[in-house]
């Protein structure tokens, strides 16, 4: 496990075996770009293309980040726009929110996510609020950026998800993204954003390899934030996920083909605002829901999502209950075989499908 750590806050590409995706590498070959390379890409192109934007956080200039994100940053743009700060999570981000009202972008690096919640006041009363309570005359362009989520063997006090958390409050946006590709478009948009966003990244995806395209190899490449995409197409039911748990709905997807069920998976990226279109329109074709995420069940991204069907006109297309798989309702395991049975596997995924189908 210490070893998987070591490898995985290295920054080499030379990932093991079990993290490695297949269905990443389609034909024709395009450039390879871990997902790490493509947040420190965006991270150079907008600090390139705008002067206000400056990053700052724990060990993010000298030491390049503790995963290595950062890489050749400061030595690129000096201490001005790469800031090392003292381990004060409440200081440095009370630092980053006044900065954004005063004009700037600041990009905030939390080692995790979990660190957070020592700047919470922050980031909902100041942040988040202050461009409602202005009526719009005042806003915070602020990116909150780290991992989030499960990660290798580190326990209950950096394992949970806070997707959910942020994505209860109004006026903040809350990414979660999955591929490379996600992760340029989508920081990019971030900073550019003139409202406070929360920015989920995830350490099991940092090594990781996708194709990027032509087109997100460019300076003007942007996703829209609010807006899903279909990861693979299907028609017999749909599996709604974000972050690295999409990975999993995508190798469940490939057990289920081979028993001819298809799944369309659909990678949500953003939290809030959520694109219940995509969504709604998926289950109108498949007639079936699950949606699969690494949180805890309640209270949580999924089920906002059964909510919001139930609510809407995709109720009235479904041939069975949607349902949720997700995290175990406890906190984080340190023990391997625990921690496994913890989140969402495979298997579970496979299973709730057979069962929603009635197969």
């Amino acid at each position: 496990m210490a070893y998987l750590r070591s490898i995985l806050r290295s920054g080499k590409n030379a990932v093991p075996a079990v993290l490695r995706r297949e269905f990443h590498r389609t034909l024709p070959a395009a450039v390879q770009v871990t997902v790490r390379d493509a947040i420190k890409e965006a991270l150079d192109e907008e600090l390139e293309r705008d002067e206000r934007v400056f990053l700052l956080g724990e060990e993010v200039a000298l030491f390049e980040g503790a995963y290595k994100v950062t890489r050749g940053l400061w030595k690129k743009y000096g201490d001005k726009r790469i800031i090392d700060t003292p381990i004060t999570e409440i200081g440095f981000t009370g630092i980053a929110v006044g900065a954004a009202m005063a004009g700037l972008r600041p990009v905030v690096e939390y080692m995790s996510f979990n660190f957070s919640m020592q700047s919470v006041d922050h980031i909902i009363n100041s942040a988040a609020k202050t461009y409602y309570m202005s009526g719009g005359l005042q806003p915070v362009s602020i990116v909150f950026r780290g991992p989030n989520g499960a990660a290798p063997g580190v326990a209950a006090q950096h394992a949970q998800c806070f997707a959910a958390w942020y994505g209860h409050v109004p006026g903040l946006k809350v990414v979660s993204p999955w591929s490379a590709e996600d992760a340029k478009g989508l920081l990019k948009s971030a900073i550019r954003d003139d409202n406070p966003v929360v920015f989920l990244e995830n350490e099991i995806m940092y090594s990781v390899p996708f194709e990027m395209s032509e087109e997100s190899q460019s300076k003007d490449f942007l996703i829209p934030i609010g807006k899903a995409k279909i990861e693979r197409k299907g028609n017999h039911v749909t599996l709604v996920s974000h972050s690295h748990v999409v990975s999993r709905c995508m190798d469940a997807a490939a057990v289920l083909a081979k028993d001819g069920i298809e799944c369309e998976v659909i990678n949500l990226r953003t939290i809030r605002p959520m694109d219940m279109e995509a969504i709604e329109t998926s289950v109108m074709k498949t007639k079936h829901l699950i949606t699969v995420e690494g949180g805890w069940p309640q209270f949580g991204v999924g089920g906002e999502i059964l909510a919001r069907i139930m609510e809407g006109p995709g109720f009235s297309y479904l041939n069975a209950p949607a349902v949720r798989v997700t995290g175990v309702d406890i906190p984080m395991p340190y023990a391997k075989h625990l921690e496994e049975n913890t989140l969402p596997q495979i298997k579970d995924i496979v299973f709730s499908v057979k069962k929603t189908l009635n197969v």
